[in-house]
């Protein structure tokens, strides 16, 4: 038996129950691995309060790391007492999961635990965001919502690193600092000025190439309207409730803009692909070139004042439930 949260019915972050559950032997393409960090993600708040159903109980978190315990048949590359991460299969709020091994990446020994389940998602996001949804180049200017959040600190040193001006939005004096850190050209308070007036003042009107919009609902419209002609605006979250139906005149009156609502499923469609996203985060964090920031870390059983936190925009970074 393992304790794990679980989901019983949708709601709020009182929904998320503690209990105890049955970690069987692993079948055919199957790994059980023993969690030493879960990663929380709004993913994991979407699927609680039902605007992405799950079948029901349920228990949350679609990333982790840890160590293996148990491998299945049919199974290569992995054994007992690997040091691996996982991203896309449930189960990671809990001191054991059992995951597919399809799924799984080994983690190299100068990535730990917690950095290493702390990018397995947002850490894929941010790369595909910047290398395929929109690949950054050089000079080109970016504009990235919340900045100061899990994805956007890591999108942030993404596209500098592809030699991209980075105007980033927060909504504290705090948030700017950690945007700057990140390599911030331009950070915007959007609690004291519109975003939409200090990006185009800042660059001179003509707009930015791409937003990276993870805020949804609150922020989108003024995304549209900071793009420069055929630029695009990659909604890739909904941390302020979902977008509504966009007209697609709205599009042509901008300048030929593109919109897109991309998922990380279809950023790693293949085993090769998830491994080159993944390799391509884990050598930067060996070699320092990319900050992993771990904003909280709650135990497991506080996986409700977790959610709590991230909801309420009280967070930095990424947060972690460490059983």
């Amino acid at each position: 038996m393992a304790t794990a949260i679980r989901i019983e019915r949708t709601g709020g972050p009182e929904v998320l129950g503690v209990g105890e559950i049955e970690i069987g032997s692993p079948g055919p393409g199957e790994v059980v691995i023993d969690v030493s960090a879960a990663g929380v993600n709004y993913i994991d708040t979407y699927q609680r309060g039902g605007l992405y159903p799950v079948p029901l109980p349920y228990t949350p978190g679609l990333e982790g790391a840890g160590r293996v315990a148990a491998v299945g048949s049919e199974v290569t590359g992995l054994s007992v007492g690997d040091r691996v991460a996982w991203q896309g299969a449930p189960g990671g709020y809990a001191e054991r999961a059992l995951v597919p091994a399809d799924v799984v990446i080994r983690v190299p020994d100068a990535v730990p635990d917690e950095k290493a389940a702390a990018v397995m998602l947002q850490g894929i996001t941010a790369h595909y965001l910047v290398a395929s949804t929109h690949p950054v180049a050089d000079g080109e200017t970016v504009l990235v919502h919340a900045a100061a959040g899990g994805v956007g600190l890591l999108l942030t040193q993404l596209a500098k690193a592809r030699g991209a001006t980075v105007i980033g939005t927060v909504s504290t004096a705090e948030k700017a600092d950690l945007a700057r850190t990140a390599g911030a050209d331009e950070v915007i308070r959007y609690t004291e000025r519109d975003f939409v007036e200090a990006t185009r003042e800042y660059t001179r009107g003509e707009g930015v190439a791409v937003v990276y919009d993870g805020v949804g609902a609150s922020t989108y419209e003024g995304s549209l309207a900071v793009l420069r002609p055929r630029g695009l605006l990659a909604l890739f979250g909904a941390s302020s409730g979902p977008v509504p139906p966009i007209d697609p005149q709205r599009l042509n009156r901008g300048g030929s803009l593109y919109l897109t609502r991309p998922t990380s499923a279809d950023y790693t469609r293949t085993r090769r692909e998830l491994e080159w996203r993944v390799g391509e985060l884990f050598d930067a964090m060996a070699n320092d070139r990319l900050d992993v920031r771990i904003g909280g870390r709650y135990a497991l059983t506080d996986a409700a004042k977790a959610h709590e936190d991230l909801e309420g925009r009280r967070t930095t970074g990424k947060l972690l439930l460490v059983p």
